[in-house]
């Protein structure tokens, strides 16, 4: 039997929705604390930013830009359902590795490293993995659901390294670490056994501890470590004595070391900082902005700021907990790497427990081509929050 529907009324009127309803469905579906952690942490970022960059020429200004771009890249891949971004997983990826290879091949070489090609404009590949490389392990581990093998995990680790060796040839040992742990923690929420994990953890520890030990002989000039860089090499021998080159090496640990136990608990004031304003912290807008934030605001500004992070990578954990499929978990959890390690590296070389490596500080410190890849790892958050609320609708 069919029901037929009454028909519409000569007065019957259609109503179109209103621009503020229309921009308001681009944020449909947004994870509200994890739009709170990244507020608050942009707020400090802006924060800190006027008071070491104002006299810096447009510092201030372009950084504001820089989040404006990573916002507007936030909301347009939010928009993007999972399913599209494994889809484009492998592409992505291949892209990614083969202008690797082009680097290695004619790349741009800049003080001493080749880390640019000019394709049209001039990129530097190894930013796009990233991303790259957890959309194509979370895409490989999502296909092999429920029979993995030790092969699979055996091939997931090849993904990984292809890229990592090429980034680390360049050489780039600040992005080659973010890339890695974020390949890395992919593969371990994948369900990597704690006895393939352990070995290499224990080595790493006995590694460290002969290093520290043996540090006298190690950083002698001359001494070949084989598997570093001469510049890496003095990096990881300045972290052990920074004080055998106040003036040169050891300049940039110090000066931060300084600047942070300058500012006590509360710190001297906003934009009452000597160390940074007498320019004694090197690079106090981009990599030792920490720096700058201790002397200023103290214990209780870098606690504030610590909070801001916890809270942000705890609720990348939930939603990635909260996902629906298995690419989406792998993946959430991956961007709650990238922003782990991104403050960890940073604050940890600022503070003397870390080498000093190119690695900037989220939301706080300046650079738009690290923006850009915040801006997309919080687009695929915000994806991965919406795809759950649809699933439960």
């Amino acid at each position: 039997m069919t029901v037929r529907q009454p028909p519409l009324s000569k007065g019957s009127v259609f109503q179109k929705p209103t621009l503020a309803q229309q921009l308001w469905r681009w944020f449909e579906g947004f994870d509200g604390p994890l739009a709170l952690a990244v507020a608050l942490l942009v707020g400090m970022g802006l924060l800190v930013m006027y008071s070491a960059g104002f006299d810096h020429g447009t510092r201030f200004v372009d950084h504001g830009r820089n989040m404006l771009i990573a916002g507007v890249i936030m909301v347009v891949v939010a928009q993007v359902p999972p399913s599209k971004m494994m889809a484009w997983a492998l592409p992505i990826y291949a892209v990614g590795v083969l202008l690797l290879v082009a680097v290695a091949l004619f790349g741009i070489t800049k003080k001493g490293a080749t880390r640019w090609v000019n394709v049209g404009v001039v990129i530097q590949p190894s930013e796009i993995l990233k991303i790259a490389l957890p959309l194509m392990l979370a895409a490989w581990f999502q296909k092999r659901e429920g029979q993995l093998r030790a092969s699979d995990f055996a091939v997931s680790i090849l993904i990984l390294l292809i890229p990592v060796g090429l980034i680390m040839k360049q050489p780039d040992l600040g992005t080659s670490l973010l890339v890695l742990a974020s390949g890395l923690a992919v593969i371990f929420f994948a369900g990597l056994k704690w006895r393939w994990i352990l070995p290499p953890l224990v080595l790493g520890l006995v590694g460290i501890v002969v290093l520290v030990i043996m540090e006298p002989s190690l950083c002698q000039p001359g001494v070949d470590w084989h598997v570093l860089h001469e510049y890496q090499r003095q990096r990881v021998c300045t972290l052990l004595d920074p004080g055998r080159d106040p003036l040169g090496k050891g300049f940039h640990i110090i000066q931060g070391m300084i600047a942070i136990g300058s500012g006590g608990l509360w710190g001297k004031g906003f934009m009452q900082g000597t160390q940074t304003h007498l320019e004694f912290i090197p690079e106090r807008t981009t990599d030792f902005i920490f720096a700058a934030l201790g002397e200023e605001f103290g214990l209780l500004g870098g606690l504030v700021l610590l909070a801001g992070f916890f809270f942000l990578i705890y609720r990348a954990l939930v939603i990635a907990m909260q996902a629906p499929t298995l690419f989406s978990r792998l993946l959430a959890g991956s961007m709650a790497t990238i922003f782990f390690t991104y403050a960890f590296v940073n604050m940890g070389m600022v503070s003397g427990i870390l080498p000093v490596v190119g690695v900037p500080l989220p939301f706080i410190s300046y650079g738009g081509t690290a923006m850009v890849t915040l801006g997309l790892a919080l687009g695929i958050l915000m994806s991965i929050a919406k795809s759950k609320q649809l699933v439960q609708t």
